[in-house]
């Protein structure tokens, strides 16, 4: 009996992870499938936002209108202005909020929902212009739009087909996909980011200084020029840091070792473990100095795709060494906020 029952058991709980597994692959499948259909709309609509002297209208209803919402607030955090306009309150007075400055991104799946097509007219009569983002480009929602986007999905992962799982899920990842491309445009850095976060967990630690954070004094992995790339495979190791400076006589930082440069190293020189630092090291290696801020250093890590950073004074003198994982707070030193 008791046999049976934890077959029982484990064939609904095989029958639970087959069913979400399911979902998660229509999902998917929905945001692939649009990878293809992106083209010249979609520059163009990037185009039309980034140029836009007004702010991105984000309308829509029901699911679409959730979405919507997102949408508008990943604009605004990154740098595009945006706000959520119901359609229902713009037909009770909120249309007057709408300039010709402006640009509507409109979302409607189906591409008939009523309370769209109506206030489309309205809103095309101020002279602004639409980007519909939508599942039917042949539909009157998407003839009033100036510009569409197709967001379709092939099948919904609801099995009755009605609740809008897969479409909302594509909806909503080229909405993302427009706000990631105008970040780019729009030349977007982290401390931008943080201006407008000012407060959470997010905002504070983009505004704590790399001071309180780096590691410093024996905590960090130095060895002196000359030094044999075993040894310096040894300090790597003993500091977790995947990475070591190299340090002149004269104290002064004059380059660093990564493990990228000991796999390349490795498939170059034979014997390399009994080779001077010198013959793989990078010299002048990119530093920052210590008055800077979290924002300041994952910045510079992200332009100059690296994953430690010296610290130093003005004058260059070497105080300490971040990694990407105590920016982020995942390694041994965490942010205390």
């Amino acid at each position: 009996m008791v046999g049976k029952v934890k077959q029982s058991q484990q064939r609904g709980l095989a029958k639970i992870l087959k069913g979400a597994r399911d979902v998660l692959r229509i999902e998917a499948e929905g945001i692939l499938n649009l990878v293809d259909r992106l083209g010249p709309d979609f520059a163009e609509a990037v185009h039309w936002i980034y140029k836009a002297r007004g702010r991105v209208i984000v309308t829509g209803i029901g699911k679409s209108g959730i979405v919507g919402q997102k949408i508008a607030a990943t604009l605004n955090s990154t740098g595009s202005r945006a706000f959520f306009l119901h359609p229902v309150e713009a037909l009770h007075g909120d249309l007057g909020m709408v300039s010709p400055k402006d640009i509507v991104l409109a979302l409607s799946n189906s591409g008939e929902t009523i309370e769209l097509n109506v206030i489309l007219p309205m809103l095309k009569t101020l002279g602004t212009r639409i980007i519909g983002l939508t599942g039917n480009t042949h539909s009157s929602f998407a003839r009033s739009c100036d510009l569409v986007l197709y967001a379709g999905v092939e099948r919904e992962a609801c099995p009755l087909g009605l609740a809008p799982t897969a479409s909302t899920a594509a909806m909503l990842a080229l909405g993302d996909a427009l706000a990631v491309v105008l970040i780019n445009k729009r030349k977007f850095q982290a401390e931008d980011f943080h201006r407008r976060h000012p407060s959470g967990a997010l905002g504070e630690r983009l505004r704590v200084p790399i001071q309180r954070i780096m590691r410093t004094g024996p905590d960090i992995p130095t060895v002196k020029e000359g030094t044999s790339v075993g040894q310096a495979l040894k300090e790597m190791d003993a500091k977790a840091m995947g990475a070591t400076l190299v340090m002149a006589d004269s104290a002064c930082l004059v380059g660093i070792i990564t493990d990228g440069d000991l796999r390349r190293g490795l498939g170059r020189y034979p014997g390399l473990v009994d080779r001077p630092v010198e013959t793989i090291m990078s010299r002048n290696p990119k530093t920052i100095e210590v008055n800077r801020s979290v924002a300041s250093a994952l910045e510079l890590m992200e332009r100059h795709a690296i994953t430690v950073l010296p610290v130093t004074t003005s004058r260059g003198e070497l105080l300490g060494i971040l990694h990407l994982h105590d920016l982020l707070g995942k390694g041994h030193i965490q942010f205390t906020l």
